[in-house]
This record gives C-alpha cells, structure tokens and sequence, in this order.
C-alpha cells in the first residue's frame, strides 16, 4: 500500500526526501505518474485536479500539505465519509506572527511613508508613530498565537470570530458584534478559515463598517477578499493601505491593479510556508494510525471547515 503526492506545478523532491527520512519503507507515488493507483491508500494534496480521487478505488485517507484545507472541501467528488487530516506546525505559527508583527509594525512606525519620503529627498518628522489597536479575525492557533505576540508588545488586541467564547485572554467579539469589534480597532488582520460564511467577507459594504483609515493585512485566502472592493475602498478613505499575501489567482497575473497600487504592498503567499521536515512526522505517524484504525492527528471538522 502507498501514499500518493497529489501536487501539480511542485517539486515533490523535498517531501519524498522527508517523507522516507520518518520511513525507508513507505511507498510513495506521484501524480501525474501513479502507475497503481489501486495502492494508495492515503493522499497528499495541495490544488489536486477536482475529480481526480474517484480514480484511487482503496484511498482511505487524505492529508493536506499545508494548514489549510479549503482546496479539498471544494471538491465536490469527495466523499463525506472520507477523513481529512491537515499539518499544525509550530514553525508555521511563528512564520505568520512574524509576518504579522512586520506589517503591523511597518504601519505604526510608517515605514513605507518614510521609504517614499527617501525617494522625494523629504525630511519630514511630524507624527512618526500611529496609535494601533489590532484586531484579529480567526483566533485559532495561528490567531492566537498573534494576539499573544502583539500583546506582549503593548499593543492594544482584540480578537472576532463566528462562535461564541465565554473565557478568551482578550477581548473577544463573536458574529453578531462585528460593529463592535470594527469600531475598537484600526489594523484589521484576517486569518479566518476560509468556508461558506467567511468566502468574501472582505467587501465594500463590510470596509464601510471599519474605522476610517484601517489598514487591511491579509494572511488568511484570497477568496476572502472581494479584490475590485479594494482600491474603491482605499478611494474613499475606508481603508489607507493593505498588506497582502493571498490572491484569487495565484501567481497574481501580471495586468491586476494591485501590481500598480502604491497603497498596497504585496508578497507572494510567503507569509507562512509548510516545511516538509516539520510535517512528514505526523503524515508518517496518520499513515501508520490509518493502517491500525488509530485516533487520526489533526483530524478536519467538514462542518467548520478546518
């Protein structure tokens, strides 16, 4: 029986050294080239063809390469029954709380203000710091771990999501107190998961709730974020300026407006990057509960969508 790296455009090289590095003995194939796909029992996934699995007749299991697993759930063609697992890497929590302080940072002390003051020859002194109040939507390990960080700086946090919490570390603002949460902050980061309720959350009519002026960081899916809203946000002084990592389309085509909008400053989906080291352990060890009909690590709640 096999595992099966389902992962076009990638280079599988990385994860099959990491893979048999847990495991001499694990068996693995790769798409587009399964010469048996009667084998594999478990597969690894990231942006597979929709469809695709009903071709592998015992798969028993599904992995995702990263945190999320929005890009299996939108594929109709699996089946309810069939268990999902997803990789929680420490390092991939501290790489998107870096990431996160960086922009938040970057906004309170101004840093792309005074690289265009540079460019202009322009000293100019007044205000360099804006008062922060970061909110947080999705207060998971990731979100969490970010309102920790924040906090132990001084800066003031909040945190906002779709279920109701009666014991959080901080203030906490669920679904139908959005207005609230809104008008208690001025950096806006989203790392929601990315399901049915949260899929463009990021419009205009919901930047015309926030305090003018927010600043948009975006770590979280590009379908959270309704992209034509953005710059007529940025127009109307709704939001002064984004960070983003997550687009639509991704590589961002090279005529999207974004590209051209010195409002927005953009990264190539670099914010928090899966290491194969880090998680081929636990893909090994869900590989070896499978087999046993052990408790799965990681298991993914459809319903939640994470």
């Amino acid at each position: 029986m096999s595992l099966a790296i389902i992962s076009p455009g990638r280079d599988p090289k990385i994860w099959i050294e990491a893979l048999t590095f847990c495991d001499p003995d694990v068996d693995i194939q790769v798409y587009p080239d399964i010469q048996k796909p009667e084998e594999v029992e478990m597969a690894l996934l990231w942006q597979h063809p929709p469809g695709y699995l009903d071709s592998l007749p015992n798969l028993k299991l599904i992995s995702s390469l990263g945190a999320g697993v929005d890009h299996i759930l939108s594929d109709p063609s699996i089946p309810d029954t069939l268990p999902i697992v997803r990789i929680v890497d420490e390092k991939l929590t501290w790489s998107m709380t870096n990431y996160v302080v960086m922009g938040v940072l970057n906004f309170h002390r101004q840093i792309t203000r005074y690289q265009a003051d540079q460019k202009r020859k322009v000293w100019d002194m007044s205000n360099p710091e804006i008062p922060v109040s970061v909110g947080v939507m999705g207060v998971g390990a990731l979100g969490g771990d970010v309102l920790d960080k924040l906090n132990y700086m001084g800066f003031r946090v909040s945190g906002y999501g779709f279920s109701e919490k009666n014991d959080f570390a901080y203030p906490y603002f669920s679904k139908n107190r959005l207005q609230e949460f809104l008008d208690e902050i001025n950096v806006l980061v989203c790392l929601l998961p990315l399901t049915r309720d949260t899929e463009n959350i990021l419009n205009l009519d919901f930047f015309k709730k926030c305090k003018p002026g927010t600043f948009l960081i975006n770590v979280a899916r590009g379908k959270h974020l309704v992209e034509v809203d953005l710059i007529p946000a940025l127009d109307q002084g709704y939001i002064s300026g984004a960070l983003l990592d997550v687009y639509r389309t991704e590589p961002l085509p090279g005529d999207h407006p974004f590209w051209e909008e010195s409002r927005i400053q953009l990264t190539p989906h670099i914010a928090s990057v899966t290491n194969p080291q880090a998680a081929a352990p636990q893909i090994v060890e869900n590989f070896k509960r499978m087999k046993s009909n052990q408790r799965l690590l990681n298991l993914v709640n459809r319903q939640r969508g994470y």
